[in-house]
């Protein structure tokens, strides 16, 4: 069926508290309105007050609750209305919910989701920012950042059953991009990458809506004669990168592409270990493609002038391909 992203993940959060009484919601505006981005619409209705909870504007609250809940056997998923407000609950996050596991000695899991929007288009500076590079750099956290409707609801369902705590990023432009989704009870495994696109001349590297770009920069390759294997990694951390060497030792040429600052980002992290590994299968320097690094603008037109396009993944390719 063809449903969007959001519905997608509604989906998964419904069929999740239907078959495991464990599992509940909670967040700012989740209940009555329904989420900040309708993802959990209706779903107080169905399932009561008690599994969809209401917090107080106060994002260290809803993780730390969260962490509690989750080391006394429960599966909460907690939405942080953007990403820029886990700022405010980075202690909560990075300190417990990722540490707690490692410091009691195996003897205590942290099985919880921390849903948040990230991306641009939500506007300016300090709403319209990405973070997934902190979070990716933690160990005891795993990341997961899907671009399509059919691994938002598996990868989210993989995530609620998985024992360590995820962060679980939803790029805002992406809520309402439709897709093929199966009726089947299925799963999307953490840690695996998926390659979209097959090709020969030049491996595309993306995730979330960059993985997106980087199909839509292949079609318009594909017009010049130069076959592009586009990989969405579809999670942060752990990281596929054996699926990126294999592409990579293919066509013998990457390109990374991310919505993140260029300086400090995955994407150089990335571009990195295929230099460490592929060093030799490599008939070009790996180009990134990224985000200039300034704060992102509340003028509309200058806001796209920064968010990375496909023409930047297409030129970045013409210019290793040769």
């Amino acid at each position: 069926m063809e449903i969007t992203y959001r519905e997608a993940l509604r989906q998964a959060l419904k069929e999740k508290m239907q078959g495991d009484p464990r599992v509940f919601v909670m967040g700012e505006d989740v209940g009555a309105y329904g989420g900040a981005y309708s993802v959990t619409r209706g779903l107080q209705q169905e399932f009561g007050p008690e599994r969809v909870r209401e917090t107080p504007i106060a994002e260290s609250g809803i993780i730390g609750m969260a962490v509690g809940a989750a080391m006394g056997g429960m599966r909460p998923v907690a939405e942080i209305m953007t990403i820029n407000f886990s700022l405010l609950a980075i202690d909560q996050i990075v300190n417990h919910a990722a540490k707690f596991h490692y410091m009691f000695a195996g003897k205590i899991r942290v099985p919880m989701v921390m849903r948040t929007v990230s991306g641009w288009g939500q506007l300016g500076a300090t709403h319209s920012q990405t973070f997934e590079n902190w979070f990716a750099s933690v160990p005891g956290l795993k990341v997961v950042a899907p671009a399509f409707p059919d691994d938002a609801k598996g990868l989210l369902k993989a995530s609620i059953e998985d024992d360590d705590p995820v962060m679980f990023l939803e790029h805002s432009l992406l809520y309402g991009v439709r897709g093929e989704v199966p009726e089947s009870d299925f799963r999307t495994p953490l840690g695996l990458a998926d390659v979209k696109r097959e090709g020969l001349d030049v491996t595309i590297v993306g995730y979330s809506r960059m993985a997106q770009v980087a199909l839509r920069a292949a079609a318009q390759l594909e017009e010049e004669e130069i076959s592009a294997e586009v990989i969405d990694l579809r999670t942060l951390r752990p990281l596929d990168m054996e699926t990126v060497y294999e592409s990579v030792r293919k066509t013998h040429r990457a390109v990374v592409a991310e919505e993140d600052w260029r300086t400090g980002g995955i994407g150089a992290e990335i571009a990195a270990t295929i230099a460490e590994e592929c060093f030799d299968q490599l008939d070009a320097p790996v180009r990134r493609v990224a985000m200039p690094d300034v704060p992102m603008p509340y003028a509309k037109n200058l806001e796209l002038a920064l968010v990375p396009t496909e023409e930047e993944v297409v030129a970045a390719v013409r210019g290793i391909v040769g």
